[in-house]
């Protein structure tokens, strides 16, 4: 037995690095499965709201609303709603665990989603947008606590990465489900954009039903009292790897003490956070308010540039979006394995100013008029390529440098504040730049994001944490966790 119980409410325990010297397995798979296929609900959500936007505000729509009310002003709330909702969920996700909130959180999402598409009023539309978002925030943290707490310390930032990039699976999904619904001829207008939420709403319904056979993190057990639940769930899984292998698991290497503690203070999540690690604080800021506001202005607005800048109609700006979406993904899968072995200062910091520099390039070629819809579609997908990548790097990197009593809120934090300062004033500012028709704006909403990206960069090559292939344990000390047995290693 790995888990022995001194004095009352202290154990000792070898289950972290027992869940970090495991093999990759099917059984890893089913959790990458049960819990990264969120993301790519919300990368259909955003796509097709930004796709179906000059469709929504034509007549007999069955909605009075306007293209730029849809990119602009529904798109903040959507974004206000998630930060909300990260806030609001992320405390009850340290609290009460991970599986309670993220089978909640896809709950309230699906139901949302579901309402959305029966909109009959501007307000109504507004509301369950907000909705929406306040379940996909909740999703962010309990998803990425639960992923980095299961997931073994030598997979951990390449599986992370390609999770938050499989957003862009469903950016795909949603330029090409938009084409099908912005087709008149196969659907009335005022029906097709429903049926693209009602199909979010479906999908959600499926990972509800996966997502049951995920079970809760026995880190979060652990430190919460329940240490001889923490101790079935892994020797469950031990037992169905050891199965699959033919041969059994290596020893694990280190303990831990830990004083178990039912909650922990908002004070103290607080004060470990912005005290004692007050750089790593620093680091995540700059790394989510740089990638927000490339992404939220952006994706919102690539449709509105397409039409009004290079004339291409309504109805085919789904295919554009669709190649951009491929490149989103390609990065985080193609590099995500360089952030274990290279390292996360590296490639952080590299994929963060990689992409500004690239932006700014993309800007001064548009102010020239040099760019086709074609070759703007290029030089996005090489700029995010590398955007994709850092901006996946900038939830792992909050999920895993903060104790694991901090970890949903940290991740909620960040991502809250970060956001709210790039996702909701971007759509804002990119709604009224490209609305314009001055190709002057837009360069200058392209030269902030780039900016903004590239400054982050450089945050990153000073502060980021050497956090590959350690434990989490190791990379910071958990709150609860004695001195003296505090002996976890990677």
């Amino acid at each position: 037995m790995s888990v022995t119980a001194p004095p009352p409410g202290t154990v000792t325990t070898a289950i972290p690095a027992r869940l970090d010297r495991l093999p990759w397995s099917r059984w890893h798979w089913t959790i990458v499965i049960g819990l990264g296929t969120v993301w790519i609900l919300d990368g259909l959500e955003v796509t097709v709201v930004g796709n179906i936007a000059s469709r929504l505000s034509e007549p007999g729509s069955g909605l009075p609303i306007s293209s730029s009310a849809v990119t602009g002003t529904a798109a903040a709330l959507y974004v206000a709603g998630a930060c909300v909702g990260a806030l609001f969920w992320g405390r009850l996700t340290d609290r009460y665990g991970r599986k309670n909130l993220f089978m909640i959180t896809l709950a309230v999402y699906l139901a949302a989603t579901a309402l959305t598409a029966v909109s009959f009023s501007t307000w109504w539309f507004f509301l369950f947008r907000f909705l929406t978002g306040f379940g996909i925030g909740g999703e962010y943290a309990a998803i990425n606590s639960a992923i980095d707490e299961l997931i073994p310390a030598h997979y951990r930032g390449r599986v992370d990465l390609i999770i938050n990039g499989s957003f862009w699976l469903g950016a795909v999904g949603g330029s090409l489900l938009s084409i099908v619904a912005l087709n008149t001829d196969l659907l009335p207008v005022n029906v097709g954009w429903r049926l693209t939420f009602a199909l979010g709403a479906l999908l959600a319904l499926v990972i509800l039903l996966v997502r049951r056979h995920v079970p809760e993190s026995p880190r979060w057990l652990l430190i919460h009292g329940r240490e001889k639940e923490a101790e079935r769930v892994v020797t469950s899984i031990e037992r169905q790897i050891e199965d699959e292998k033919g041969e059994p698991l290596p020893a694990p290497k280190g303990e831990i003490t830990i004083h178990q503690r039912e909650s922990i203070g908002f004070a103290e999540i607080a004060r470990t956070v912005f005290t004692v690690y007050r750089k790593r604080a620093v680091l995540g800021f700059s790394l989510f308010i740089g990638q927000a506001f490339l992404y939220n202005a952006i994706t919102f607005g690539f449709g509105a540039i397409l039409t009004k800048f290079f004339h291409v109609p309504t109805g085919d700006t789904g295919y554009y979006f669709a190649v951009i979406a491929v490149g989103n993904f390609l990065g985080p899968l193609l590099l995500g394995k360089l952030f274990d072995t290279v390292g996360r200062r590296v490639m952080i910091s590299s994929t963060y100013l990689l992409s500004g520099v690239l932006l700014f390039g993309t800007a001064w070629l548009f102010d020239r008029g040099s760019l086709s819809a074609g070759t703007l579609t290029a030089c996005w997908c090489a700029v995010l390529f590398f955007a994709s990548a850092g901006a996946s790097s900038a939830y792992l990197t909050v999920s895993e440098i903060f104790p694991m009593e901090t970890r949903a809120m940290s991740i909620a934090f960040f991502y809250a504040l970060g956001t709210a300062a790039g996702g909701i004033s971007g759509p804002l500012l990119f709604a009224d730049l490209t609305s314009t028709g001055r190709v002057g704006d837009t360069v200058l909403a392209f030269q902030i994001g780039a900016a903004l990206m590239c400054a982050a960069g450089l945050v990153a090559a000073l502060l980021a944490v050497r956090a590959e292939r350690r434990s989490l344990e190791d990379i910071a000390r958990p709150l609860t966790a004695t001195t003296a047995g505090a002996q976890a290693r990677p």
